[in-house]
């Protein structure tokens, strides 16, 4: 049991009570934002600026850019997404749930490869492209960014997304000793899945519960 403890939590021997803290903190609030998500419910966005507000901070601190500008990003997708999914249709429906347009789909597709490009450029100018976990980085983030622009935008094609990146971010994380912080993402995709499919479920028929 001992060896168990020290596997999954030994690395934060090296970290302050603060930083334990906020990490904590900012996984709570992470789970409350994808399972408002899950429930179609707009307080996805306010618990979730909590968290990425959180996660900006100690991701800077422990220089990882590429998971520091995805929370930085969700932050401000946050804000537009409030404003899309409170923004009325007509008198008294407010933006539904809905699938992809062909053009929706060229967008995510340029969203993608333009992050690749960009973070790849934030690695090598902070000359932090030296090892696999940049590789995964990089891509995990602009798979992150195409679901958080689709979320935003109330597609329900955004859990795809948000289920390929959690499921790759769960090991991830813990290689780069963040325990709390892997665990929230094996719980993410439990929560993606079942999102998913309540949205299904409900495209089209249930309006926005304040």
């Amino acid at each position: 049991m001992t060896e168990i403890f020290e596997l999954l939590f030994g690395q934060y021997k090296t970290y302050s009570t603060t930083e334990i803290t906020l990490e904590i903190i900012a996984v709570i609030f992470g789970f409350l934002s994808v399972w408002y998500s899950k429930e179609n419910k707009i307080w996805v966005f306010p618990t979730g600026m909590i968290s990425t507000s959180i996660f900006v901070y100690l991701l800077l601190k422990w220089e990882l850019l590429g998971d520091m500008m995805i929370n930085g990003y969700y932050f401000i997708m946050s804000v537009y997404g409030w404003y899309i999914w409170t923004r009325k249709v007509d008198d008294t429906n407010v933006t539904p749930i809905s699938r992809i347009t062909q053009k929706e789909k060229k967008t995510a597709i340029y969203i993608f490869f333009a992050t690749l490009m960009f973070v790849f450029v934030v690695y090598k100018t902070f000359d932090k492209w030296t090892s696999w976990v940049a590789y995964v980085d990089t891509i995990t983030t602009a798979i992150f960014f195409v679901g958080m622009w689709l979320m935003a935008k109330r597609k329900i094609e955004n859990w795809l997304f948000w289920i390929v990146g959690n499921i790759i971010s769960v090991p991830l994380y813990f290689y780069k000793g963040f325990t709390f912080t892997s665990f929230q993402y094996l719980g993410f995709t439990f929560i993606a899945i079942f999102g998913y499919l309540a949205w299904k479920k409900n495209l089209n028929k249930t309006p926005l519960t304040l």
